[in-house]
């Protein structure tokens, strides 16, 4: 059978209610929690001779406070710039001449690095790893030049990008005491003011073992894998837990509205309203929503707003999932000289339909087959695979929940889909915010 055939077969399993058997190779999975506190997790597919390996980090932008923020951000370039048995580059250039690639990411939660090799890399690629968790080196030169190419990421990013300075606006307004509040990349002014001592007090303190978790998915045996982790990094030292986020976000209990006069072609507006965190059972539903709302050219906002009253040239929806409590936004662009307004009022008018009305069965049915197609095509890669399982374990408390996820998904009704948005959807939960070109002056 094909990939592709096994895919078809998932997808009806998961829909005829029978898909606990529907994960091939789902019983190969191991793990083992090394005395430093590091879970591995591998998961043999030998189907190309490559592996991908995934290491979470939990320290994002809910890790830091006033005076560091971006720092999180900052260490996603650090970690690639030397350690003290190799120079800045090293890591690269090592990686690529063993037929292999990386990259990272920062969000408000995790940092993740990736890399991708030959199966014949394993033990360099882990032996790389270990040497930048534990001999990081921070060169005073190496460390201002990363500073200014953070400082030139942001401008071209977020104070360029009027969608990303928006968004970065909505998010500060929307959190008035969580560290969401904090954007991923940073204030211009911490950017400018990191400290050598809050960088390595950073480093010791989340760029500890038993604060990540490492995948390895691909052509791979577990017990040679967890043999390489031990050798590798299995030395490496515990360091006291990062202290424990307490901060709860208060329940907003007003709307709050932004308004930014901008150089910009077309207006645009952005939505977002207090949900909950990946845990939250109702995170299921909520997805399922956005989906009906605006996945497709028939999604209600997209036939709404693009097709029939012509008011928005583009309208998406997504839903944070995160340690803790998020935001679920829906973004329009307009066209030129467009109406927002006009648009802000369609929108709720939607979304008071679905509040009042609910949605069809039809609309959840076609929802649930774009999760699921889109769910199961993502596991049909090595790279899927190991970004799935990171996911469900760092943020949902354990990767064996990723095959639970598409019979929570089937069972859920056009009822809860109903009854989320009328929790999530209110106005005294809402930060909204728009963009005016400049030119519009006034009139806008």
């Amino acid at each position: 059978m094909t990939r592709q055939e096994i895919a078809g077969a998932v997808v009806l399993a998961v829909l005829t209610g029978s898909a606990a058997a529907s994960f091939p190779g789902a019983d190969q999975i191991q793990s083992r929690t090394m005395e430093n506190g590091m879970k591995v997790i591998v998961w043999p597919d030998h189907d190309i001779p490559n592996v991908t390996l995934y290491n979470w980090v939990r320290a994002g932008g809910r890790n830091e406070y006033p005076g560091i923020t971006g720092i999180a951000h900052f260490f996603e370039h650090m970690m690639f710039n030397g350690t003290s048995s190799m120079g800045p580059g090293d890591f690269d250039r090592i990686m690529q001449a063993n037929g292999g690639s990386n990259n990272a990411y920062t969000s408000s939660d995790v940092t993740v690095y990736i890399d991708w090799f030959p199966r014949s890399a394993l033990e360099i690629v882990l032996s790389l790893e270990a040497d930048r968790i534990q001999n990081l080196e921070f060169d005073p030169k190496v460390v201002e030049s990363e500073r200014g190419v953070v400082s030139s990421e942001r401008g071209l990013r977020v104070d360029n990008n009027n969608s990303r300075k928006l968004s970065e606006q909505m998010q500060a307004t929307a959190y008035i005491a969580h560290p969401y509040q904090f954007p991923v990349i940073g204030w211009p002014s911490d950017i400018a003011g990191w400290k050598m001592e809050d960088l390595k007090s950073f480093y010791r303190t989340y760029y500890a073992p038993n604060n990540s978790t490492l995948l390895l998915v691909g052509d791979v045996e577990p017990n040679a894998a967890f043999a390489l982790a031990e050798k590798y990094i299995g030395a490496i030292p515990a360091q006291a837990p990062p202290a424990e986020l307490r901060t709860v976000e208060p329940e907003q209990k007003g709307e709050r509205r932004i308004a930014l006069t901008l150089p910009a072609q077309t207006p645009m507006l952005q939505m977002a309203w207090h949900s909950g965190s990946a845990r939250d059972e109702s995170l299921p539903a909520l997805q399922l929503l956005n989906s009906i709302l605006t996945r497709g050219d028939s999604s209600r906002l997209h036939k709404l707003l693009v097709e029939q009253e012509q008011a928005a040239i583009h309208v998406s929806a997504f839903a944070d999932e995160g340690f803790d409590p998020g935001l679920t936004w829906v973004f329009a662009m307009l066209p030129q000289g467009g109406d927002l307004a006009k648009v802000e009022r369609l929108i709720d008018d939607a979304l008071a339909d679905v509040i009042e009305n609910g949605v069809t069965d039809e609309e959840v049915d076609k929802a649930k087959n774009q999760w699921t197609a889109s769910f199961f095509r993502a596991l049909a890669t090595i790279d899927g695979k190991a970004d799935a399982l990171g996911t469900y374990e760092v943020f949902y408390g354990d990767y064996r929940k990723l095959f639970d996820a598409p019979g929570q998904l089937a069972a859920v009704t056009a009822e809860d889909i109903r009854a989320i948005a009328a929790t999530v959807f209110r106005k005294t939960n809402r930060t909204l915010g728009v963009v005016i070109p400049e030119q519009a002056g006034e009139g806008a």
